[in-house]
């Protein structure tokens, strides 16, 4: 299950990026993967859409709805911030990481040239 400090953090990016639980149409389906009768069987897929911005998410990572709910309207959140303000939380920190590892793939070249 997700935290009560995880879920608390989304609604508060919620509540900054004036995103209502009115505007948002939440729909749970069956995953569609391996799983044989549960996946089958339970409809545990969440499928979100931002109706002001027309942005769509689908979600089944796990087999537990309430964590791909959470997930998904984690991603809707990043989507939503990013269409808004043009970069996200998680953009940042992707590249982030990126110039770390071009930095770290240099530094290891420059061990090679030396051999």
């Amino acid at each position: 299950m997700v935290s009560p400090e995880k879920t608390e953090a989304l609604e508060a990016k919620f509540k900054a990026l004036n995103i209502l639980p009115t505007d948002i149409i939440e729909k749970f389906m069956t995953s569609g993967k391996k799983g044989g009768q549960k996946a089958n069987k339970s409809s545990n897929s969440v499928y979100l859409k931002h109706l002001p911005t027309g942005i769509e998410v689908k979600c089944n990572e796990t087999r537990e709805r309430e964590l791909n709910r959470f997930l998904a309207r984690r991603t809707l959140a990043y989507k939503i911030e990013e269409k808004l303000t043009g970069t996200s939380d998680r953009i940042r920190e992707f590249e982030k990481i990126r110039k770390r590892k071009a930095k770290h793939g240099r530094k290891s070249n420059q061990n090679w040239a030396l051999l």
